[in-house]
């Protein structure tokens, strides 16, 4: 009997992925932008503002985790609704950092199609490798 080779996931050739700086992955309904010690940290020192005030005004606890506030409409906190870009993006936080490359949305080719048709960057520009997204797929769990 011969042995099947290893095909690997369904994105083995990779994907495509070129931000549109559209903002869209920033806004909708309510959600979280999970953040760890370092990513308050770097974001504080971007904001020129010490760890403690950036919680206060920025950071919410949920459960035993933090996220980062979001607006009532449930556009980020760190939104530029105008310009719709990020106002801290060399500081993102590495959930925003790893988008669209999420478990979540590369499950199935449905699950990547469905982050194609919400987000116009997906799908366009460079390819990333298998390589490259298992390595953002595996920093986070969404």
């Amino acid at each position: 009997m011969k042995e099947k080779p290893n095909q690997g996931p369904w994105y083995q050739d990779g994907l495509q992925f070129e931000c549109s700086q559209c903002g869209d992955c920033c806004t909708g309904g309510p959600g979280y932008v999970w953040v760890n010690a370092a990513e308050i940290e770097a974001l504080a020192k971007y904001a020129d503002m010490t760890i403690e005030q950036f919680e206060s005004v920025y950071v919410r606890e949920v459960g035993l985790r933090k996220s980062l506030k979001e607006y009532s409409t449930g556009d980020c906190v760190f939104l530029d609704t105008e310009k719709r870009g990020c106002t801290v993006y060399p500081a993102r936080p590495r959930q925003c950092k790893t988008w669209p490359f999420w478990d979540s949305n590369i499950k199935t080719p449905e699950d990547w199609q469905a982050t194609c048709d919400f987000c116009p960057g997906s799908g366009q520009g460079r390819l990333y490798t298998l390589e490259e997204i298992e390595d953002r797929a595996s920093q986070i769990r969404i």
